[in-house]
């Protein structure tokens, strides 16, 4: 399987400044789940997913292709963090009930990573796959990096990223998919920390490595304007994209 690494080289950020996910989207996991004993969460970067999933099982086995996501990871006692490729979790035939993937499904080889969920859900067991997708502040801020999104860093940005501007709707998935209810996250940033997550976006990080030129320090005027004063802490929010479902059979 290829390995698309984006992020290794911002991990630090990534742990520091990317979004978790809402206790909303466990408890809803958990109630699809027939049993709660082992759940892989695939892809896990620095574990924002992996710890959420605790909740709901025994044991969580969180993979990931990078060692340097994956150092600066949480630990938590029902969480063991393995370095490997999403196509070879190392988990036996059948033992999993629950396969999470958050903001990763986009970047695997699709056919060998769901082969191996075959290979390791329970009859009955489920596969969740969730994204977020462009975040949303307030009216005045948003237009500025829809802009910015669009214009500025959109020819920068990977093909895989229009899996995520479709909500994951046409992304491939082997099993029949589940109705979900509609998920958000949010946390609340002063101008500097929401200007820090938009450091760890990779057609950022591509626009400056091909163009010599920091996109983010020349549209700071504009975003500094519309955010007000750069103290105020406001509530930036992103809008969740879930597919779930079951492989067949009871277990």
């Amino acid at each position: 399987m290829t390995f698309r690494d984006h992020f290794s080289d911002v991990a630090g950020a990534y742990a520091r400044h990317r979004p978790g996910y809402p206790d909303e989207l466990y408890t809803y996991l958990a109630t699809l789940c027939r049993r709660h004993r082992l759940a892989w969460d695939c892809g896990t970067g620095s574990g924002q997913a992996a710890i959420g999933v605790a909740r709901l099982v025994d044991r969580v086995v969180a993979t990931d292709a990078s060692e340097q996501q994956l150092a600066e990871a949480r630990p938590h006692p029902r969480v063991s963090y393995e370095t490997r490729p999403a196509d070879r979790s190392g988990l036996a035939d059948g033992s999993v009930d629950l396969v999470t993937v958050a903001q990763a499904l986009h970047w695997f080889d699709l056919d060998p990573f769901y082969r191996e969920v075959e290979r390791v859900l329970r009859p009955g067991g489920v596969l969740a796959a969730w994204c977020y997708q462009l975040t949303r502040v307030t009216a005045r801020v948003d237009r500025v990096i829809d802009r910015f999104y669009d214009d500025v860093v959109g020819p920068y940005w990977p093909p895989e990223r229009e899996h995520i501007d479709r909500g994951y709707a046409t992304i491939p998935f082997p099993y029949r998919t589940l109705e979900t209810p509609p998920f958000s996250t949010w946390r609340e940033l002063n101008l500097d920390g929401f200007v820090r997550y938009l450091a760890t976006w990779s057609a950022v990080r591509r626009y400056a490595r091909e163009r010599g030129s920091d996109p983010l320090a020349e549209m700071f005027g504009e975003l500094a304007e519309a955010w007000g004063r750069p103290e105020t802490r406001r509530a930036v929010r992103w809008p969740l994209a879930l597919r779930v479902g079951r492989k067949p059979g009871n277990g």
